[in-house]
């Protein structure tokens, strides 16, 4: 006879060693025990006699037994073994546990790290471990929807972050097409998300290039009265013009002050090229200024909040807002675009050495690219030339009207 929910919770264990079975038909019986009353189901697989264990009562109750014996039932008329099967999943479910998003991306921040500079390695790890993970982190990467990644990058959308939102949506991207290539999910999700967020149009970084204005800017930024490493990083962005993440993750064993040169190794720099650039003696007093307060650490401008980190990449565009700068008058990465229009057109200096002083791809007349140290004691002496302009352009001096040179 067929098992009811009365006997199954009335039976006692009867003291046999062996326990007592009571069947329920099509192989399903409940095995009771002193310690227990436990589902199985008995069936044959490839001429041989197996067991299934279904689960234990009273969380697995007669319906739902029923209902994995039938289960089961149909895999063994598929020609599956029922037992395999379980084992199977089991497995992958511990596979997908061992697989989360955050486990992965971590995998593949490591093994992709040398197709970035170590700027953009840490600004990347910084937008997953703030704006990801939080959500999405601890998910097996295999059951994330495309739904779930959306959800994450129209939070940064709704506070208005819309360039956040699509950063971070690609870089969702580049981590499921890594789990792709490794064979823990079988297509990216963020494919089907093609136009879900809102445009974002692409504008020109905010720059000062008129002289007078220039000025005033360097005026302000010598009356900042801020955190000190901030200060130092404002002066030294227009007297270098590297790019801000460069500046930020200035190390000081980059900086010889014997020959005043600041060397920037090859995987910091977006070309992928070593870069030197020579210290005008404005710079070089801002680096012996700053030495006493950083040169114990790794970085010439640490994180204030003393996590072994590189300034925040917020922290210059943070101190111009203070000042009175707003993002659509002039940004950190404004200082290049300055350095580069003044250079030219008020200075007159040549435009192959403020290219390469401005790290950009430059090319010999056989078409062969300059190395790091090409023309450097000419752009030495473009840099102290630049340095002496902007120290009369602070100080309130005559300038020369932008396209001045050509007057």
């Amino acid at each position: 006879m067929a098992l009811t929910d009365t006997f199954i919770r009335q039976v006692k264990h009867s003291g046999a060693s062996a326990g007592d079975k009571h069947t329920d038909g099509q192989g399903l019986c409940l095995h009771v025990t002193a310690v227990g009353k436990y589902w199985r189901m008995n069936y044959r697989y490839a001429g041989k006699q197996k067991t299934l264990a279904i689960g234990v009562y009273p969380a697995v109750t007669l319906a739902k037994a029923r209902r994995r014996r039938d289960e089961a039932r149909e895999l063994l008329a598929d020609g599956i073994d029922p037992s395999k099967a379980k084992r199977d999943e089991k497995r992958a479910k511990a596979a997908n546990a061992a697989h989360t998003f955050e486990l992965v991306s971590r995998d593949w921040l490591v093994k992709t790290k040398g197709n970035r500079a170590a700027t953009t390695q840490d600004r990347v790890k910084g937008w997953l471990e703030s704006k990801v993970f939080p959500y999405i982190g601890k998910t097996p990467i295999a059951e994330i929807g495309p739904r779930d990644v959306l959800a994450v990058a129209r939070k940064l959308e709704a506070l208005g972050h819309n360039e956040s939102a699509h950063r971070v949506m690609q870089i969702c991207g580049q981590v499921f097409r890594f789990a792709v290539a490794s064979g823990i999910v079988d297509r990216d999700v963020t494919a089907d998300l093609k136009g879900a967020l809102t445009s974002v149009s692409v504008t020109s970084y905010a720059a000062i290039t008129d002289p007078k204005r220039a000025g005033e800017l360097l005026r302000a930024i010598h009356g900042y009265r801020g955190h000190p490493y901030t200060a130092a990083a404002l002066k030294l962005s227009p007297l270098v013009f590297v790019r801000p993440g460069e500046l930020r993750a200035a190390e000081w064993s980059e900086i010889d002050f014997d020959t005043a040169e600041w060397r920037i190794p090859a995987e910091k720099m977006k070309m992928k090229n070593d870069h030197i650039v020579p210290l005008s003696t404005p710079a070089l007093e801002i680096l012996k200024d700053l030495h006493p307060l950083t040169g114990h650490g790794k970085y010439i401008f640490p994180s204030v909040r003393g996590e072994g980190r590189c300034m925040s990449e917020n922290t210059v565009n943070a101190a111009l807002r203070i000042l009175g700068y707003g993002g659509d008058v002039m940004t950190a990465h404004g200082f290049r675009a300055m350095a580069r229009t003044i250079l030219d057109e008020v200075l007159g200096e040549r435009v192959d050495l403020i290219e390469h002083q401005l790290a950009h791809a430059v090319k010999d007349p056989n078409g062969r690219a300059y190395n790091r140290t090409s023309h450097l004691p000419a752009r030495r002496g473009m840099m102290q030339r630049w340095a002496d302009y902007l120290d009369k352009l602070r100080n309130g001096a005559n300038v020369i009207p932008l396209h001045g040179k050509n007057a």
